[in-house]
C-alpha cells in the first residue's frame, strides 16, 4: 500500500512518474515550483509509453500543442525522464550543447555492438576517435569523390532494370539492393550486379532487416527495470542470435582485407587497417564500426529517395520541371553525372523540401542524454534526463514555414525567399534532418550526394507515372527507426530518352 501511495504521489505531478519521483525525492517540488516544465502525466508507474509506439512523432507533437508546450514538454517513459522541443532555438540549444553529448542506454543498442561504434560509444577520448576517424578518412572530400564511379555504376544497374520492367511495379526492392550494394562496395570493396542474385548480399540484407527491427522496437526493460530480467518482448534474445552472425560475416572480410598485398581499392575496411598509433582500432571494434556504416546507410537512402519518387508522381508539373532543368544541364544524349548537379537548382530544392516534408528520422532517429544538470529554455534539466527534437513537428510549423503543408520547393529556390541558400546539414535547425551539432550523422554529406544523384538519374532517364490512375499514391508512414511510407511506392515509367 505504501509503494501504490507513492506510485500515485510520484504520478500526480506533470510529465509523469518519473519526474515525479525526482521532484519529491530531491525537493524541487516544494522550493521551485516555477521550474515545472508542463507536460502529460501518463498512467501511474508506465508514464506516457503510449505516446511512443506507432506513430510517435504525430503523436507528441498533438500532445505539445494541447499543453501549450511546444517549446518544451516533459514526459515519462517509465523510470526515464524525457524533455522534447517543437522549436528550432531550443532544438539548437540542445543539439549544440556539450551537455547533452552522450546517447541515453538502449540495450538493443549496446547489445548490437553500438556502443562500440560512432552512434552509441559514451562521449570520451574513444567516441572522439571514432569522429575524427569518420570526418578524416571514412567521410572527407576524397573519399567521397574516389567512390563516385561506384554510384554511377550502380546508377547505371537501376536504369536497366527499371528499363526492363513492364507496366507496374514496386520501386522500393531495387532502392534498397542498389543502397546495400552502395554500402558494401564502400565500406567492403566488393561491387555485386544488382540482377544477379548473391548469397552473399542477401544474407547482409536479412542482418540488417533483423538489425533495423531490433533497434527501432520501444524496449520496455529500457524504462521499466524491474522488467528487464524477464526479456518480455525476446530483444535480448534476438540480439544474442544476431551477433554472432555478424561477428561471423564482418571478421571474415577483415581477415581477407589483411591477406591481401597491394590492393589499390580503397575502401572502409583498407582505411581502418592502414591505421597506427592511437587511431588504431582493434579487430572487435572494427566490427562495431562497419557493421553500423552498413546498417545506418543502407536504410536513409532508400527510404529518402522513395519519398522523392512519390512526390514526383503526385506532383507530375514539378517532376516535369525537374525535368527541363535536367535536359537543359545534361541534354538527352549523354547520362546524368555528379558533376551536373553542381550546376542545378531545382533538383537540390526538391530534395531538400522532401526532407522537410518526410524527414526519414521525424525525432531525429536516437536521443541524447544530459550528462549533468543543466538549463533548458529557462527550465531545470538534471543529469540523466533524455532529451528529443522533434524535427517533423517544426518542419510542419506555420510558424516556422509558410503553407508547411504543402509540397513547394519553390519555396528553396525563389530570389524573393530567404531559404535559397538553405543547408540541410545542420546549421540551421528549421531543417536539420541529420541532427546537428557533436552527434549529428557523420555520414551526411555522402547521403545527400547519392540521393540527388541518384534522383537526378532516374528522373532524367524516365517519367515516372502511377500505376493507376483509380489508385493514388498514398503518404501514410510507418515508423521503424527510420520513417517509411506505409505501403511501397507501385509505379509505371516511361523512357524519355
Amino acid at each position: 500500500m505504501a509503494w501504490l501511495a507513492m506510485a500515485l504521489c510520484f504520478w500526480f505531478y506533470p510529465g509523469g512518474p518519473a519526474w515525479g519521483k525526482y521532484n519529491w525525492l530531491t525537493k524541487r517540488a516544494a522550493t521551485k515550483p516555477s521550474y515545472t516544465i508542463p507536460g502529460p502525466r501518463g498512467l501511474p508507474i508506465v508514464g506516457s509509453m503510449n505516446l511512443m509506439v506507432h506513430l510517435a512523432h504525430h503523436k507528441l507533437s498533438a500532445a505539445a500543442k494541447s499543453f501549450g508546450a511546444k517549446r518544451l514538454m516533459a514526459f515519462s517513459l517509465g523510470d526515464t525522464r524525457v524533455i522534447i522541443t517543437c522549436n528550432p532555438d531550443v532544438a539548437k540549444e540542445i543539439l549544440n550543447s556539450s551537455v547533452f553529448s552522450d546517447r541515453p542506454v538502449k540495450e538493443s543498442a549496446y547489445s548490437l555492438m553500438f556502443n562500440r561504434a560512432i552512434g552509441f560509444a559514451p562521449y570520451g577520448v574513444y567516441w572522439r576517435t571514432l569522429r575524427r576517424i569518420a570526418a578524416t578518412h571514412l567521410f572527407c572530400p576524397k573519399q567521397i569523390s574516389s567512390t563516385e564511379a561506384q554510384r554511377l555504376d550502380i546508377a547505371s544497374q537501376m536504369v536497366s532494370i527499371i528499363a526492363c520492367r513492364r507496366g507496374e511495379f514496386f520501386v522500393r526492392d531495387i532502392l534498397k539492393k542498389a543502397s546495400l550494394n552502395n554500402m558494401m562496395c564502400s565500406v567492403f570493396g566488393t561491387n555485386y550486379q544488382l540482377g544477379s542474385p548473391n548469397t552473399e548480399t542477401e544474407q547482409l540484407s536479412q542482418l540488417v532487416e533483423e538489425g533495423y527491427d531490433l533497434l527501432g522496437k520501444l524496449n520496455w526493460s529500457d524504462h521499466l527495470p524491474w522488467l528487464a530480467g524477464l526479456d518480455i518482448q525476446k530483444i535480448r534474445l534476438r540480439c544474442s542470435k544476431l551477433v554472432p552472425r555478424v561477428n561471423k560475416f564482418v571478421n571474415k572480410i577483415i581477415q581477407e582485407h589483411k591477406l591481401q598485398s597491394g590492393n589499390t581499392n580503397r575502401d572502409f575496411v583498407d582505411v581502418l587497417l592502414s591505421l597506427n598509433g592511437p587511431d588504431r582500432l582493434s579487430d572487435n571494434d572494427m566490427i562495431a564500426v562497419l557493421w553500423e556504416m552498413i546498417f545506418r546507410g543502407t536504410d536513409t537512402v532508400a527510404v529518402l529517395i522513395e519519398w522523392i519518387l512519390a512526390r514526383m508522381v503526385l506532383h507530375p508539373e514539378i517532376q516535369s520541371r525537374v525535368q527541363a532543368e535536367l535536359d537543359e544541364v545534361v541534354g538527352k544524349s549523354r547520362p546524368l553525372m555528379e558533376s551536373d548537379v553542381e550546376s542545378m537548382v531545382y533538383l537540390p530544392a526538391v530534395v531538400k523540401e522532401v526532407l522537410r516534408m518526410h524527414p526519414p528520422g521525424p525525432l531525429l532517429s536516437w536521443a541524447r542524454l544530459a550528462i549533468k544538470d543543466t538549463t533548458v529554455d529557462g527550465y531545470h534539466v538534471p543529469a540523466g534526463t533524455t532529451a528529443m527534437v522533434n524535427m517533423w513537428a517544426i518542419t510542419r510549423d506555420p510558424d516556422v514555414w509558410v503553407d508547411p503543408v504543402k509540397f513547394m520547393p519553390e519555396r528553396f529556390v525563389s530570389k524573393d525567399s530567404t531559404d535559397v541558400e538553405f543547408s540541410v546539414l545542420g546549421s540551421d535547425l528549421r531543417l536539420s534532418p541529420f541532427g546537428s551539432g557533436r552527434r549529428s550523422c557523420p555520414g551526411k554529406t555522402l547521403g545527400l550526394a547519392t540521393v540527388t544523384f541518384w534522383v537526378g538519374t532516374l528522373l532524367h532517364e524516365f517519367k515516372w507515372v502511377p500505376s493507376d490512375e483509380n489508385s493514388p499514391v498514398d503518404l501514410g508512414e510507418v515508423l521503424r527507426l527510420s520513417c517509411e511510407m506505409a505501403n511501397p511506392l507501385k509505379v509505371k515509367v516511361h523512357p524519355r530518352l
